[in-house]
């Protein structure tokens, strides 16, 4: 390899995999900017047999996300030299963010910061009725221009942090926008148009996705997604959130809890995927807490008046229209996975026609060297840790000498909902389709938290259901859980479920009282008897 300017040549040896004695990972970004490789291969020495190619790198992840990142650094603890590209494409609003991918920068981080600013909220005015001295009336107000900047310096810390561990771990980072030119060959288009061409025996898909936007005027003009949410300059004041996914609700759920006014529009059901019951439970309970849900209804044309308001137009199952003014207009009806950006027809790459997706088998894709983890797969749960494990795992495999494969049952998963709702497992409908609904049996109650009765909180939605199946051992299927707190809760039960918890084991568990987690030790009302799951007291 040619050496490049005062940086250190690398010398690996791709069939031991031995990291060279010297090496500088102290790069600056222009360093990087600058770093060249060579691309002068001809047609006939492409086609050499891998014996005899020299490739540059290990493993290329394309993609700064959690998932790529995971095997980047894991790749190169064993021993293999890594390069990650990432580029982040702007929002049709403009807006971009740093290295790190979805979860971190407009994903799940953010979202659970502004989760827990509406929960503050919300317990500033319960504190009177323990005692706390309280403005009567209360006269708290968010100022979002704080919570925006308090949570994208937040963001911009993690940046910063994943940054300086990549150069720690010495993975080398390019901010390059990637796209496939052969098997083995990535161009990436740098921030200042020049393209570059990197080589790789294996490479990692990690791409993820982003929102979707309708088909209908005015959407991409005037219409803001989750990408924008987190860092708009000015409060979103009354907001139509259009989509009722668990993206939709979370949103919802937060702006109605920081005191702005809040409608969902949802298409066909809500928490789609979800199980029923408990997704409706949640509807219902936003709803009880001042969000709006226009059901079954369609946006057709979105118009900004001279005001600046924006102008909806919408469809109901009846074909009639109607409209109604906004000062803004959030989508949230998907993501799209990031994959047809990457020419994968230079390559065969085999895609999911309907979604776009990759249907890998143990996250490779028809492509022997070419690998897949995270949004991008096919059926797979779009989750941060889910790409993060199986990021490390196909790293092993890779260079490990493991053999351990990703296993997808029985993620666990939480809806930042104001009261939020906590799942692993099968959903009822899902039991009853697979098991038969002869086979399940459904154990509920519904509870009463400690912390609600002081301020008298509403506890008609507390509640809790556990599946499982009828005959044998009655091993458990699924939990699921309503209330506060859902997702620590509902994670330990999720490593239960992944050694085998049945229904005798979990009621010979001693609870921890008094908590809302003890509750499913002390479940033992089905719905086949038909019997009150209401609870009688907090001991009962």
């Amino acid at each position: 390899m040619k050496s490049h300017g005062s940086k250190k040549t690398k010398s690996w040896c791709l069939s031991c995999r031995k990291k060279p004695q010297t090496m500088d990972s102290d790069l600056s970004d222009q360093e990087v900017e600058n770093h060249t490789e060579p691309s002068n291969e001809s047609a006939e020495e492409q086609d050499n047999s891998l014996a005899d190619q020299k490739f540059t790198y290990d493993l290329l992840v394309i993609g700064g996300g959690s998932g790529g990142l995971a095997a980047a650094k894991e790749a190169v603890t064993l021993g293999a030299k890594v390069a990650v590209l990432d580029f982040v494409t702007p929002s049709p609003q403009g807006t971009t963010w740093g290295l790190g991918g979805t979860c971190v920068n407009v994903g799940c981080i953010p979202k659970k910061l502004m989760h827990q600013a509406a929960l503050l909220g919300e317990a500033i005015e319960e504190a009177s009725a323990y005692g706390w001295k309280v403005p009567d009336p209360p006269t708290i107000k968010i100022d979002w221009e704080a919570l925006k900047n308090a949570v994208q310096n937040h963001v911009k810390s993690v940046n910063w942090v994943t940054r300086v561990e990549l150069r720690t771990k010495e993975v080398e980072y390019i901010n390059a926008l990637g796209y496939f030119k052969d098997n083995h060959t990535v161009c990436g288009i740098m921030k200042n148009g020049q393209e570059k061409v990197f080589t790789a025996q294996n490479i990692l898909i990690a791409v993820g996705g982003r929102p979707r936007y309708p088909d209908i005027p005015g959407a991409l003009e005037y219409g803001i997604s989750s990408d924008d949410i987190f860092s708009l300059e000015k409060a979103p004041g009354k907001t139509l959130i259009i989509g009722a996914g668990y993206i939709g609700l979370e949103c919802a759920g937060f702006l109605n809890g920081l005191g702005y006014d809040t409608t969902v529009m949802v298409r066909s059901v809500v928490l789609r995927g979800f199980d029923r019951q408990m997704a409706t439970t949640i509807a219902q309970e936003m709803e009880n807490r001042g969000v709006r849900f226009i059901y079954l209804a369609k946006a057709s044309k979105i118009e900004k008046q001279s005001n600046g308001q924006l102008l909806v137009h919408w469809v109901d199952e009846d074909g009639k229209t109607h409209q109604d003014t906004y000062d803004t207009v959030l989508f949230a009806i998907g993501r799209k996975p990031v994959t047809e950006e990457l020419k994968p027809e230079n390559i065969g790459l085999e895609l999911v026609s309907k979604t776009a997706k990759i249907d890998a088998v143990n996250e490779q894709t028809n492509i022997p060297n070419v690998y897949a983890v995270g949004d991008v797969l096919h059926k797979k749960p779009e989750l941060t840790p889910v790409a993060i494990h199986a990021g490390r795992l196909l790293a092993r495999r890779l260079f490990g000498n493991s053999t351990e494969q990703m296993d997808y049952a029985n993620v666990a998963t939480t809806v930042f909902s104001p009261l939020e709702y906590g799942c692993v497992g099968l959903g009822e409908e899902a039991a009853i389709a697979i098991h038969g609904e002869a086979n399940i049996e459904v154990y509920h109650a519904y509870y009463k938290p400690t912390e609600f009765f002081i301020p008298q909180k509403d506890v008609s939605q507390c509640y809790l259901k556990v599946i499982a199946l009828r005959g044998g051992d009655q091993k458990v299927l699924g939990m699921h859980f309503i209330g506060p707190h859902a997702g620590e809760i509902i994670q330990g039960f999720a490593a239960a479920l992944k050694c085998n918890l049945t229904f005798p084991k979990l009621k010979e568990t001693v609870g921890i009282h008094p908590t809302v987690a003890e509750e499913f030790t002390r479940v033992s009302i089905t719905k086949r008897s038909g019997l009150d799951p209401k609870p009688q007291s907090c001991c009962s």
